[in-house]
């Protein structure tokens, strides 16, 4: 049998029966090298594997994953949350717009879009039902505003692109930023929209100055968190791991003995979390190691350029079918593994009608986030709507008009090459790597 099919079969068989998607990968690519003739000694696994962990960016995940954990569990969201509720809370729709603000901040320390609904929801929502905001949607843009934890650094997953294709953190980093904000103001926006539409309610207190001044006192340094973290990178002060490490220190410092929101237990609950998260994820950057060695010695990438490029050479529709592809695997599979599987075979493919590596980082990146809001397996759906204790059809009507701005957001990042590519060249001169980065029929 054919190396290819057996390697795709074992592999696809594997996740149908509910074996976790590393050790899938892991037992397709042995079986291709153990069965398919590929021409390579079964050793080539064991060396793969540990080729696959030898990158500094995989301490910078570690240091980001115990750093969410810490902030998670120390208080820093609640006075964030305050902070930005006292500004606005007393307009028209206001605790929709700390909503989304609370969001983003919160994805920022945690990277977690997942993390971001739960902790978020769990403050946030009741208190607006409670205030007259509709259910249905303010449940709807809590799953929307969640998603941007993949979107708005220092997240995982930008690492783990990264880390795979040899990109900058600090580009990725820097134009993440940027999408994101832009996406948090029109969600900011549409949100105000609804609130005067819908006659949303509003806040009947007012806070003073010396209120307002004393809370955001308090949030200082939560608000800094972001400051830190991302001004040394951006700065060229740190690199991203160094960032990271300075990160656990500092939340560790503000969560246990300014806001002792977590005592040495609760460390230890946090240190414990982050070896459980962390050890799934090195099983799969080995595995996808070995599964994507198996693809290139196959010429799958290659395979797949040519059956993408046999159904139209128009760039534009190859770049809508990348998008395509990516936002079905986002609907049934989970960001790491979309990032470890799909980046081998669409990188090749996006480079060739002058997609930038960053700019296609950007876009799967998205894509992976836009799939945690989908059915039928979009995660922060599912816990949006048990936060919520919505009914899914409704929750999912709801997030419609939202959903609708990050699909949007993804086509004009496809299309539009300067969005993506603008600040990393502002700041630091970036040059791409490819001949034409920017592509003859892109505009530009």
């Amino acid at each position: 049998m054919n190396a290819g099919v057996i390697l795709f079969l074992i592999f696809a068989v594997c996740v149908l029966i509910g074996v976790p998607i590393s050790m899938s990968l892991g037992i397709g690519s042995l079986a291709a090298v153990a069965l398919g003739n590929l021409g390579v000694s079964p050793a080539v696994i064991a060396q793969r594997v540990f080729g696959g962990l030898q990158s500094t960016s995989i301490m910078a995940i570690a240091f980001f994953i115990l750093a969410g954990n810490l902030m998670a569990g120390g208080g820093i969201s609640r006075r964030i949350v305050n902070f930005a509720n006292c500004l606005i809370g007393n307009i028209r729709g206001g605790m929709s717009v700390a909503l989304v603000i609370a969001c983003a901040f919160f994805a920022a320390l945690s990277g977690s879009a997942p993390a971001t609904v739960v902790a978020i929801g769990s403050m946030l929502y009741a208190d607006m039902v409670k205030q007259g905001y509709p259910e249905d949607r303010t449940a709807g843009l809590l799953v929307i505003a969640g998603g941007l934890g993949p979107v708005i650094p220092p997240s995982i997953i930008m690492v783990l692109y990264c880390t795979l294709t040899g990109a900058s953190v600090t580009n990725m980093f820097s134009q993440g930023m940027v999408i994101g904000i832009l996406i948090m103001i029109v969600l900011i926006l549409e949100a105000l929209y609804y609130a005067h539409k819908e006659k949303w309610p509003k806040a009947e207190t007012k806070h003073t100055a010396g209120e307002i001044g004393k809370i955001f006192l308090e949030a200082v340094p939560a608000l800094m968190t972001p400051v830190i973290i991302l001004g040394g990178i951006y700065s060229g002060l740190l690199t991203a791991t160094e960032s990271a490490a300075i990160a656990v220190i500092y939340s560790l410092f503000v969560s246990v003995f300014i806001y002792k929101g977590l005592d040495w237990k609760g460390v230890w609950h946090a240190l414990d979390e982050c070896v459980n998260t962390l050890s799934i994820v090195l099983i799969l950057i080995a595995t996808s190691a070995v599964f994507g060695n198996c693809l290139t010695i196959l010429h799958v990438p290659d395979l797949a350029a040519n059956a993408i490029t046999d159904l139209t050479d128009n760039p534009y529709i190859i770049a809508l079918l990348i998008d395509l592809i990516l936002l079905v695997l986002g609907m049934i599979m989970d960001m790491a593994p979309i990032i470890l599987i799909a980046t081998p075979i669409l990188l090749p493919i996006a480079t060739s009608i002058g997609i930038d590596p960053i700019q296609f980082g950007i876009i799967v990146v998205l894509n992976c986030g836009i799939g945690l809001l989908t059915p039928p397996v979009g995660s922060v759906l599912f816990i949006g709507s048990a936060v919520a204790k919505r009914p899914m059809e409704k929750v999912v009507k709801a997030t419609l008009p939202f959903y609708l701005c990050m699909f949007i957001a993804l086509l004009l990042l496809t299309y539009i090459p300067d969005i993506s590519l603008a600040i990393p060249k502002l700041l630091g001169g970036y040059v791409s790597p490819i001949a034409n980065p920017l592509g003859p029929v892109f505009i530009h």
